[in-house]
């Protein structure tokens, strides 16, 4: 479970003793598959009045990118690369769409530095690495060193072993509905 106290960035320096050290969890399933318990506990966490990002890899669309940020609610923020298709297993990546996608992790990163927000949800982290649009070694690298107050939710299928074995929870759909 996420934990729902709010800390400020203030409060993320600080000893353990004055905030809730965050967790790793891994949702994964054998298909790409949108998961609600995910976005519940993103939405739960930012009505609360904590910080949530949500990254999505591999989606596009209209007036995505960096700039044009998802805003739900004073919270949460929800943002995709500047694609103007959705990526998926099999595709043809072009130089621009890698680029975009870069960018993102690169946003990203500097984003959770600010400690503005208490949990990021990297969906679909692991289809990016099938594609090589990230590495393993740079996903790893970005959870442990991460602000140690942060939440971080994982998702999609084929999540490889060295992710999974720094998580502190571990959820797998077997079923699809």
């Amino acid at each position: 479970m996420v934990a729902q106290l709010s800390v400020s960035a203030s409060e993320a320096s600080l000893p353990l003793a004055y905030g809730i050290e965050g967790v790793v969890q891994v949702f994964t399933c054998p298909q790409r598959h949108f998961f609600t318990t995910v976005m519940a506990q993103a939405l739960r966490v930012a009505a609360q009045g904590s910080g949530v990002m949500i990254v999505q890899f591999l989606k596009g669309g209209i007036q995505t990118g960096v700039e044009h940020p998802i805003q739900l609610g004073q919270h949460l923020t929800w943002w995709r690369p500047a694609l103007q298709r959705c990526l998926g297993q099999g595709d043809s990546i072009t130089p621009q769409e890698k680029a975009a996608v870069r960018e993102l992790w690169q946003h990203l990163q500097a984003k959770v530095q600010e400690g503005q927000h208490r949990l990021v949800v990297l969906d679909e982290v692991s289809v990016a690495m099938q594609l090589g649009l990230l590495t393993e070694g740079e996903v790893l690298d970005f959870l442990k060193s991460r602000p140690r107050t942060l939440d971080v939710m994982l998702t999609g299928p084929e999540m490889p072993e060295s992710l999974l074995a720094i998580a502190d929870q571990i959820t797998q759909l077997r079923r699809l509905i």
